[in-house]
């Protein structure tokens, strides 16, 4: 793999300081079941779709269970499984469950089928990638390293993949680190917010239009797919794309060709798609929202990206990266970093060490513990009473200038929209018409600061 083993400006001696550890996990379960085909054994060693779909993960032949019925998940400490939205329910030793753990020996029962689970004894661990970063990832985790390590097989693959993770996961850089280790990694990579775009002009982004397709379309224009020809093209948000747009995308998967607005013939295009969202799309497909046949022709390889409160032994790492090189936060900070849920995951940490910059770390502390800033209808405290410390003062202003640029850019961006949607109680419509701007454009903003 061309990715060095250590980013730039990452001093790995410095994390090791803080320890990372390693959980002791149990081996890969084997399922077992029997239904009107016969005995079937599956071994279970990562996220799979359960459910009568034949392109589902684990395919049950019943017709009592709903085509995606539920998953089943591997972690360290053992298998669970989650309803995906049934139709009749999942159950654990006969208890109806949501999502639940299953004991070795347990039985899971969807439908008329019952499934037996029996662990693996002895050393049964997954492959880990032998770096602490994949591409623009960083992670010493387990968790991590079990995703870089299937990410670079993916990335040797030509086959649509799925990202999903919870908002601030980190899943644009996943598509750029499957993108950067791929063949295709000296062509295009174009990225499409499905969330940001106004309905009408999705299908004009995506497959591009002629001249005079419609009013206002002055000049022909190429769309997003045709320009990442060679390369990747990846939909960020496709959980939002209008189910009228569904039909369209799932052509163009299946056929290779696109049609311009406006045209009549279609044109051969070569890409790879990634796509991410942190909805669930199986769900989505349970209630109607989204097209089956679509979901698992982008779901051909999925990948899942762990929260932050699942790889804690990752703050030193990611802290020092959002510093700049030499400065490194102390480890009474790191502790207390750890307790917090990180509900906005990486893009909540790095928030919080940008407001460190400005506000000092104990006000930022505060402000992580609290999920805002201060009292809405307080005035800005003066400098006296958010004085900047020594750290705060190093990552602010020993920076380059474009560094400090963004990074002040970003503060102030979010505690505009924090204070506009307070003044309008989070009514993005009415928060949108006073900034001047498209209200999706404002729940990007808002997913981008965990808002």
């Amino acid at each position: 793999m061309k990715y060095p083993s250590v980013p730039p400006g990452v001093d790995e001696t410095k994390v090791q300081e803080f320890g990372l550890t390693t959980s002791k996990q149990v081996g890969h379960p084997t399922l077992r079941w029997k239904d009107y085909t016969g005995q079937h054994t599956f071994l279970l060693r990562e996220r799979t779709t359960v459910g009568s779909a034949p392109d589902a993960g684990l395919v049950l032949n019943d017709r009592s269970v709903s085509r995606i019925h539920a998953e089943f998940v591997w972690r360290d400490d053992g298998a669970w499984v989650r309803d995906l939205g049934s139709k009749n329910g999942t159950f654990v030793d006969g208890l109806l469950v949501w999502g639940a753990r299953v004991p070795e020996g347990g039985k899971v029962r969807m439908g008329s089928t019952e499934i037996t689970f029996e662990y693996a004894q002895g050393d049964d661990a997954d492959e880990l990638w032998p770096h602490s970063n994949f591409g623009p990832l960083l992670g010493a985790s387990a968790p991590m390293r079990r995703l870089f390590a299937s990410l670079a097989r993916i990335a040797a693959s030509e086959s649509p993949a799925l990202i999903e993770g919870e908002t601030g996961t980190g899943k644009e850089l996943v598509a750029q680190a499957i993108h950067g280790a791929s063949a295709r990694a000296a062509k295009p990579f174009v990225i499409v917010d499905c969330a940001a775009l106004p309905e009408h002009l999705i299908e004009s982004e995506l497959f591009g239009h002629t001249k005079g397709a419609f009013t206002g379309a002055d000049r022909a224009r190429t769309g997003a797919i045709e320009a990442a020809d060679g390369g990747t093209i990846f939909l960020d948000e496709i959980g939002e794309l209008p189910l009228a747009m569904q039909p369209h995308l799932l052509r163009v998967l299946e056929s290779g060709t696109i049609r311009m607005v406006g045209e009549t013939s279609r044109r051969k295009v070569d890409v790879r798609f990634i796509s991410a969202t942190h909805r669930d799309l199986r769900t989505m497909v349970n209630v109607g929202g989204f097209r089956e046949d679509l979901y698992f022709r982008l779901a051909v390889l999925p990948v899942n990206v762990p929260p932050l409160r699942e790889r804690l032994d990752d703050l030193p790492l990611l802290v020092q990266a959002f510093l700049p090189k030499g400065v490194f936060a102390n480890p009474e900070t790191l502790r207390e970093l750890g307790k917090r849920p990180w509900l906005g995951n990486v893009r909540e940490l790095r928030n919080f060490v940008h407001r460190a910059a400005a506000f000092g770390t104990q006000e930022a502390l505060q402000m992580s513990a609290s999920g805002h800033t201060r009292d809405d209808n307080a005035p800005p405290s003066s400098p006296s009473e958010t004085p900047i410390d020594p750290l705060a003062a190093s990552a602010m202003f020993a920076s380059d200038f474009k560094t400090f640029r963004d990074e002040w850019t970003a503060l102030g961006e979010r505690e505009y929209l924090r204070r506009l949607l307070a003044k309008h109680d989070r009514n993005v419509a009415a928060a949108a018409r006073e900034a001047g701007v498209d209200r999706t454009y404002i729940y990007r903003l808002m997913r981008n600061h965990s808002l």
